[in-house]
C-alpha cells in the first residue's frame, strides 16, 4: 500500500513587481541623502567618512540604521526613508 502526500512549493508566490531603475539625479544639491547603516561591522565608519564629506559639500544628510543585517526593509524605517530623503547611499562591509 502506498502512502499520498503533498508538498508545498517553497518559493515565494509572489514576488516584488518589475520596475525601471530610477535615473539619478545630476547633481545633489538642494536634496537629501538618507545614509543606511544595515548593521553590517564598519559599515558605520565608512557612513561616518561620506557623511563628513557631504556635510563639507553642505549637503542636507539623515542618518538610519537597521537593528541588524537581517531586518527586513518593511520591519525598520525604509517607508520614512522614502518619505524625507531623495537619495540613499547604503554602508556595506565586511
Amino acid at each position: 500500500m502506498s502512502e499520498t502526500y503533498s508538498m508545498r512549493d517553497p518559493t515565494s508566490e509572489g514576488g516584488p513587481p518589475m520596475r525601471a531603475r530610477l535615473t539619478p539625479p545630476a547633481t545633489l544639491q538642494g536634496r537629501t541623502v538618507a545614509l543606511l547603516d544595515i548593521g553590517k561591522e564598519r559599515s558605520d565608519e565608512f557612513l561616518d567618512t561620506v557623511e563628513e564629506l557631504l556635510v563639507e559639500r553642505q549637503l542636507q544628510v539623515r542618518r538610519y540604521a537597521k537593528p541588524s543585517p537581517a531586518t527586513l526593509a518593511r520591519h525598520y524605517s525604509a517607508g520614512d526613508i522614502a518619505a524625507e530623503c531623495d537619495v540613499v547611499i547604503e554602508g556595506l562591509a565586511d
